[in-house]
């Protein structure tokens, strides 16, 4: 998600439309079939592959074209105050930008994390929108996928612009494994059993933080190894709960948080119970001269070692 505090919040999600103008779920409980094979890394390079090959082919064709084949049915992407929801909701979205037809999307993954049961996953990374005058804007992008019969799709996409290209070439992250790989799961209660405690931990990440703060509560429920898009201003990821943390209490009060927010989209969760999405949105606690209290989509990846250990976000 984005960075949320309201300082933060109004360049970092317009940066993220920009970027993106220049350019139940699927298969939830996952198959009772056998996971795809003994090995998570041979999992975690095969959704890399997915999300190379599709930038490769993206590059070759228009943003639009490049883009739908990598959507899910029931794909989410930030818009102004909201979500896009739906694969043919966002594809008439980004149609509305007639730059798309004429420009390019590219991108290189830098991270991947996978599920349990092999069928769901995340990466980020960074790419670039060409325009039809060959000038480059360099992105930061972050997906979750979903592992159906047509393989490896998004259900929740964003990208943010950045002012410059990362220096150098991007070291990958080590990815996010599991321990082992188990069967997915096809009993619907313990699926919903693991959504409904990743909803509420994000609410009630929202709820400590108007009590002890932005920073206090990102430092908690974040993980060592969160990275957080951060706003236009950056060139590369925030990494780590404590930066985040830091990054986030920017213009804040000193105490309290100048937002809520809660998962009231959708939750996708995988049948492992140990990975999951949370699609939301992000309100101002004080409405503005008009007495609107501004609106910001968000989605944040979360993890955790096992269905019994604590949730942490990992990307957002």
């Amino acid at each position: 998600m984005a960075l949320r505090h309201s300082s933060g919040l109004v360049p970092i999600l317009g940066s993220i439309l920009l970027a993106t103008a220049c350019g139940g779920h699927s298969g939830a409980a996952g198959a009772a079939e056998p996971v795809p094979g003994s090995d998570p890394a041979a999992v975690a390079e095969e959704l890399l592959a997915a999300d190379r090959a599709f930038s490769a082919a993206s590059e070759r064709t228009d943003v639009v074209a490049g883009l739908a084949p990598m959507f899910a049915p029931d794909v989410a992407m930030p818009a102004p105050g909201h979500f896009v929801t739906g694969r043919d909701s966002v594809l008439e979205a980004l149609r509305a930008n007639p730059d798309n037809a004429t420009s390019h999307y590219g991108w290189t993954p830098v991270r991947v994390g996978i599920s349990a049961d092999g069928r769901q996953g995340f990466t980020f990374g960074y790419g670039a929108v060409r325009g039809s005058d060959g000038v480059a804007t360099p992105v930061k992008y972050l997906t979750y996928w979903v592992k159906g019969p047509d393989g490896w799709r998004a259900v929740a996409f964003k990208r943010g612009r950045a002012p410059d290209p990362p220096p150098g070439t991007p070291a990958p992250m080590a990815p996010a494994l599991p321990e082992k790989l188990v069967s997915a799961s096809t009993d619907p209660a313990r699926v919903e059993r693991f959504r409904e405690s990743l909803d509420s931990v994000e609410r009630a990440f929202s709820r400590d933080a108007q009590e002890i703060g932005l920073q206090a509560a990102f430092a908690r429920y974040g993980s060592t190894d969160a990275v957080n898009m951060g706003g236009p201003a950056r060139a590369e990821f925030v990494v780590g709960a404590d930066s985040i943390a830091a990054a986030v209490a920017e213009g804040e009060p000193d105490s309290g948080s100048s937002v809520s927010w809660a998962p009231d989209v959708r939750v996708v969760v995988a049948s492992s119970g140990d990975l999951g999405v949370t699609i939301g949105t992000i309100v101002a606690n004080e409405g503005d001269s008009a007495g609107t209290h501004r609106r910001f989509p968000f989605f944040t990846v979360w993890r955790r070692a096992g269905p019994d250990e604590p949730w942490r976000y990992v990307a957002e």
